[in-house]
């Protein structure tokens, strides 16, 4: 006992410096609200799986299984004698084509001085034309898998393989120096943003639930607003409740997947109730209370000029028993206060100490 004496005592010297904060309870509306268990999960078409465009001998991997990529990013590194051939072919005819072209411009000037036929020349168009296609054909299936023909000086079997869409990694799909076929998946990537919360709701809230209300979570030690998105038809057959899916709008990293959380859903406003701020609920006496300046009568006023050295005695608080009615993130509706009425909005523990350590009597002598 005089061990909680002394540390109120203690305490007791720096409250009186400082500024606690109060507020005037307000009229606010409300709707219902009812918690929850839920889980983090991801939709089927959250998850991308990367797949080659060409065969080949896998020869590098450029992530590994937890890093985030982004779009465009390098993945896989492929050794493919298909895209080998490829841009040896590519090569060989543009060559082709370049020398054809100054064949066919040379001609072209024999033609116009009357000493080749008109046959002669179109034989040569016509050939020029089926070379310029077919180079134009290898040009877009090499830009298809990412090479740029324009950088292309000497035939190469590489094929970098990229990220289709910003995500984490989740895992690698083929080992390396393996034997890669066209379109088998080497890699899974979990899309940005593309998390869900799962909710197993009472089957008697079924007639209020809607697409669009907010749901709160409580993962991890912050709160995660999201919003319903789907009401399945079939109720989870475990626990025969409403499954409700709401989407995780905002940036949330370090999600895990079939984590359990604690949620809340809010129903829409339809009832208006005197509040106060979350902050101010304090646990006193086993009760729930908030602080408010206690009233003073005129006896007390009088001690107060008559000990007016000791400041302290003009700021006592008083605690209030209140009861919960509902809430929402920030503000509780409550019954017990007025609308208007001031009371400790924040740092409600230096009220809380200043009536132990009154009631202890401690009185600042």
């Amino acid at each position: 006992m005089n061990k909680i004496y002394l540390l109120l005592l203690l305490l007791g010297t720096s409250l009186f410096g400082v500024d606690i904060p109060t507020a005037n309870a307000e009229l606010r509306s409300f709707g219902k609200s009812v918690k929850l268990n839920s889980k983090v999960i991801q939709l089927s078409n959250a998850q991308q799986l990367v797949t080659s465009l060409v065969s080949g001998h896998l020869e590098k991997y450029f992530v590994e299984p937890g890093q985030s990529v982004k779009e465009g990013q390098k993945i896989a590194l492929i050794e493919s004698i298909l895209v080998s051939k490829m841009t040896a072919d590519y090569i060989s005819l543009q060559k082709q084509f370049i020398s054809l072209n100054k064949n066919y411009e040379a001609n072209k000037k024999l033609y116009d001085k009357g000493m080749l036929s008109m046959q002669e020349l179109n034989n040569l168009n016509i050939e020029l034309d089926t070379i310029n296609s077919n180079v134009s054909a290898l040009k877009s299936q090499l830009n298809t898998l990412g090479i740029k023909t324009e950088n292309l000086k000497e035939a190469t079997g590489n094929f970098t393989l990229y990220a289709h869409s910003s995500g984490r990694v989740s895992t690698l799909l083929q080992p390396l120096h393996t034997v890669i076929r066209e379109d088998e998946a080497l890699i899974s990537i979990i899309k940005d943003q593309a998390f869900y919360i799962q909710s197993y709701l009472p089957l008697e809230y079924g007639d209020v639930v809607k697409v669009g209300q907010k749901l709160s979570v409580d993962y991890n030690g912050r709160t995660i607003t999201t919003h319903v998105t789907q009401i399945l038809p079939e109720l989870d057959v475990k626990t025969q409740r409403i499954v409700v899916l709401s989407s995780v709008d905002e940036k949330a990293d370090n999600l895990f997947i079939n984590s359990f959380v604690s949620s809340t859903l809010y129903f829409e406003p339809n009832k208006q109730y005197v509040s106060v701020k979350k902050s101010a609920l304090s646990f006193f006496n086993n009760e729930w209370v908030i602080f408010m300046h206690k009233e003073e009568h005129a006896d007390e006023k009088n001690t107060k000029i008559k000990h007016d050295e000791h400041e302290e005695d003009a700021i006592q608080y008083e605690a209030r028993v209140i009861e919960i009615i509902t809430q929402d993130d920030d503000y509780v509706a409550v019954s017990g206060i007025e609308s208007g009425e001031e009371y400790v909005s924040d740092k409600s523990y230096y009220a809380k100490s200043m009536i132990l350590k009154s009631s202890l009597g401690e009185h600042g002598h």
